[in-house]
């Protein structure tokens, strides 16, 4: 064993990074001396934890089958792990250790919107690369940022004319009161109102809120043919048991639930009978390549109890960077910035084709509407394959000419070039 694989062991056990690579023979033995370094910020504990564990474990499947094929380039993939324990300072810590002390080659972080625009500026100010792996509430336009998870062009233009054709056009949302919940029901807003319906009502809740008494109470007087659910994490959950002893009995969509939280799993039925969620990967998709990843997770991580779509996102994201470092023959940002530019980076991820487009640094997706049903076993009612991250690129953003580095909305669209 060389001193410096007994070196990484030991800062290994003092910092509870985890270093994968089993190098055999002289030429692994060489290439082991100088590893590519993923840094992995994500929430192993606090609220966010049950729909970010999977991350953790997609991201270590993946660079075990990497380095099993030999690495990238020859070199084997070491991950440099923290647990943020859902704390955005503590985000803003590891980021910044992650980039200056560890120099790593690139950084996969961050569940909550809340959490990515904590160490975004930091990432800009050091000159990092960073992967978000989750669904958001879009907008992003950063050169230093590749987003491999779905966004509202992709989830909220599918989703709520769906529903308001086969439910109605009066809508309720109630959202996290935090950036995500608030651009997404900013979202849903336009959306509805596109669609010829209005908005029955809109709440925003604090994180960490548990109780719903008083929604309930005021969904229940606004009568809207669905209610749109925004809500984040474990304490937020609680709404979907409280709604059915309420007999509250509406239809609900969602970017969120299922495909992040399970809630289908961890509530008893019918709790979440007639919930629509659009989301890029769920492990009840039937599919040859879905069923190949299912197995291939479970087989690696038996008590992991659900495949969510951040755990896909995530896996596919390392394969994509081994992509993009292969073709640009290096794990500079600039020089893997150009490979984005070509337009044609491209894998067959378990979802299906998926894509980064070069304006935006967002990925292409297929979206499953899956149904709840009443004992809350899983359908899908529509599939739309292939759906461009599109928002962004119409509405100004084009990374492979300027990067503004900043976050868009609806009502505040990028300038036009």
């Amino acid at each position: 064993m060389t001193k410096s694989v007994l070196r990484g062991l030991r800062a290994a056990a003092l910092t509870g990074t985890l270093v994968f690579g089993s190098p055999i023979g002289s030429h692994l033995a060489r290439a082991a001396e100088n590893p590519i370094k993923l840094g992995v910020l994500e929430d192993q504990s606090g609220d966010f934890a049950a729909a970010t564990i999977g991350k953790v474990h997609a991201i270590q499947l993946a660079a075990k089958e990497i380095n099993k094929a030999g690495g990238i380039m020859g070199r084997p993939l070491e991950l440099v792990a923290y647990d943020t324990q859902s704390d955005n300072t503590r985000y803003q810590e590891f980021m910044r250790r992650v980039l200056q002390r560890d120099k790593v080659d690139v950084v996969f972080a961050g569940f909550s919107s809340a959490s990515r625009e904590a160490y975004r500026p930091i990432v800009d100010q050091f000159n990092g690369f960073a992967f978000y792996n989750n669904q958001y509430e879009g907008g992003v336009c950063d050169g230093h940022m590749i987003v491999t998870g779905a966004v509202p062009e992709q989830q909220f233009s599918t989703l709520i004319p769906y529903m308001m054709e086969k439910y109605g056009k009066n809508v309720y949302t109630l959202a996290a009161d935090y950036n995500f919940g608030q651009i997404s029901a900013e979202w849903v807003r336009k959306i509805v109102k596109e669609n010829g319906g209005k908005m029955a009502g809109e709440e925003f809740i604090p994180l960490g809120v548990s109780q719903f008494s008083q929604s309930i109470q005021n969904i229940q007087k606004a009568k809207p043919d669905f209610v749109v659910t925004l809500l984040v994490g474990t304490a937020q959950a609680s709404y979907y048991e409280q709604a059915a002893s309420a007999n509250v009995n509406l239809p609900m969509a969602s970017s969120v639930n299922v495909g992040q939280g399970y809630e289908h799993k961890r509530f008893k039925p019918p709790s979440l009978k007639d919930m629509y969620v659009t989301t890029n990967y769920i492990e009840e998709i039937d599919s040859p390549k879905s069923k190949e990843f299912y197995a291939k997770f479970k087989a690696k991580f038996p008590s992991e109890p659900y495949v969510n779509q951040e755990a896909e996102n995530s896996y596919l994201a390392v394969y994509l960077y081994k992509q993009m470092v292969e073709r640009a023959k290096s794990t500079k940002r600039e020089d893997i910035r150009k490979v984005i530019a070509l337009g044609d980076v491209c894998m067959d991820a378990p979802e299906g084709k998926v894509c980064i487009d070069p304006k935006s640094q967002h990925m292409s997706h297929t979206i499953y509407l899956a149904k709840v049903g009443a004992d809350h076993s899983i359908s899908f009612p529509k599939i739309w394959e292939d759906i461009k991250p599109y928002w962004l690129g119409e509405a100004g953003c084009d990374l492979t000419k300027k990067d503004p580095m900043a976050q868009y909305t609806p009502s505040n669209p990028p300038p036009k070039p």
